[in-house]
């Protein structure tokens, strides 16, 4: 069983999680309610590597450090040691940045696609730079 949380599906440790991202937009399926009510158990989204600077409110394709394994999805809060800060939008799990540290950004979500098609919504706290 996975751990709570929107993780994506964990690889096997001699497999590197971020090379399951290939190509620049790869389709990831989230499972967990970490990013409730944004995302659910369940929608498959869009992940572009690359592009645009990642910025304080996106929803973003990570790996903690501390957790090589896991590819996990979150909202990106600021960077930190080199890496991103992140946290899930539902604050009754707290499987992101306050248990597992700094994590490394690998993509950003850019739309889900199934089951309900559309952009992300911006929480309210974070404004476009």
């Amino acid at each position: 069983m996975l751990p709570s949380g929107a993780e994506v599906k964990p690889v096997p440790a001699d497999t590197p999680a971020a090379d399951r991202l290939r190509g620049p937009l790869t389709a990831v399926l989230v499972t967990g309610p970490s990013m409730a009510p944004t995302l659910r158990h369940g929608d498959a989204v869009l992940v572009r590597r690359g592009g645009r600077p990642i910025r304080p409110g996106d929803v973003v394709v990570a790996v903690f450090r501390s957790r090589p394994d896991l590819l996990v999805v979150k909202r990106a809060v600021r960077p930190a040691d080199g890496g991103w800060w992140v946290r899930g939008d539902n604050d009754l799990v707290t499987d992101d940045s306050r248990a597992y540290g700094v994590a490394d950004v690998h993509g950003r979500v850019v739309a889900r696609y199934w089951p309900r098609p559309g952009r992300l919504p911006r929480p309210a706290g974070y404004r476009r730079v």
